[in-house]
């Protein structure tokens, strides 16, 4: 186990907060996480965990060691310096680093009658988490994030899905790409869409489904609502005429579970 680190200038602590920008996860091909259950979750799917940062005043190193190999990880920091790292409340008294995974369409394994969800250009980490939480309640077969504006390891996806980042299967794809590998797995589109006449529940999710959902600044592309199967909408009882993506999304996914016995 290394020494106590007492200060911030110390080069191991720049460098994890080197990762708080876009850039440097995408050049180290590293993230964070935070908090004792999304690091085991992380681990649990097969992340590789570099540096463990932890104070030995919220944590103790034995029960970091039920989850590492090797305490040649651990680095012990003070209460001051954790509490500068740590961006959220509650954390636990540890800090990890992990290396990315690949999420390419073609590391998809489907079930046989799959369900899937899919977001074209989501913007705000919150709504992600959020959806990703869904999915994992859910259980769909994978999440596909079409031409997405922020990362998949942004400290707050992970913050907001509750570690559900790691449970998900994920891919990261265009348009073009997924409407292309959703034919040839055989999966109908049924597409969100204002427009739309066919109320969600009256719609068969029953056989393969790909659930689509849009920005709530524009919805989604013409690109999408020309490929659909048929395009769906959630009806509004009130002054607006939508809802947050991340409620529409588990909306209709779990219609489509219920229509499949939550199976």
């Amino acid at each position: 186990m290394h020494f106590l680190i007492t200060s911030t200038q110390n080069p191991k602590i720049k460098s994890l907060l080197s990762l708080e920008k876009p850039r440097e996860r995408r050049k180290q091909c590293l993230f964070v996480i935070e908090g004792r259950k999304e690091m085991a979750m992380a681990i649990e799917a097969g992340y590789k965990i570099g540096n463990i940062f932890f104070c030995e005043e919220l944590i103790q190193p034995e029960e970091l060691k039920t989850w590492i190999t090797s305490d040649k990880l651990l680095i012990p920091v003070s209460k001051e310096v954790f509490d500068k790292i740590a961006v959220r409340e509650n954390s636990g008294g540890v800090i990890a680093v992990a290396e990315q995974k690949a999420h390419a369409l073609s590391h998809l394994k489907v079930s046989a009658n799959p369900l899937v969800l899919i977001l074209e250009g989501v913007e705000k980490p919150g709504n992600l988490g959020a959806i990703l939480r869904t999915a994992d309640a859910a259980n769909v077969d994978a999440v596909i994030i079409c031409d997405p504006q922020t990362d998949f390891y942004n400290p707050n996806v992970i913050r907001s899905s509750l570690g559900c980042v790691f449970t998900n299967q994920i891919a990261a794809a265009s348009s073009d790409e997924t409407i292309q590998w959703l034919r040839q797995h055989h999966i109908k589109i049924y597409c969100t869409y204002l427009q739309a006449s066919k109320p969600y529940h009256e719609t068969d999710f029953t056989a393969p489904s790909a659930i689509v959902m849009g920005t709530e600044s524009t919805g989604l592309s013409d690109t999408w609502v020309r490929q659909s199967d048929a395009n769906i909408i959630i009806p509004m009882l009130g002054k607006i005429d939508s809802m947050n993506v991340s409620t529409a999304a588990a909306v209709v996914v779990f219609e489509a579970k219920r229509q499949r016995n939550f199976r």
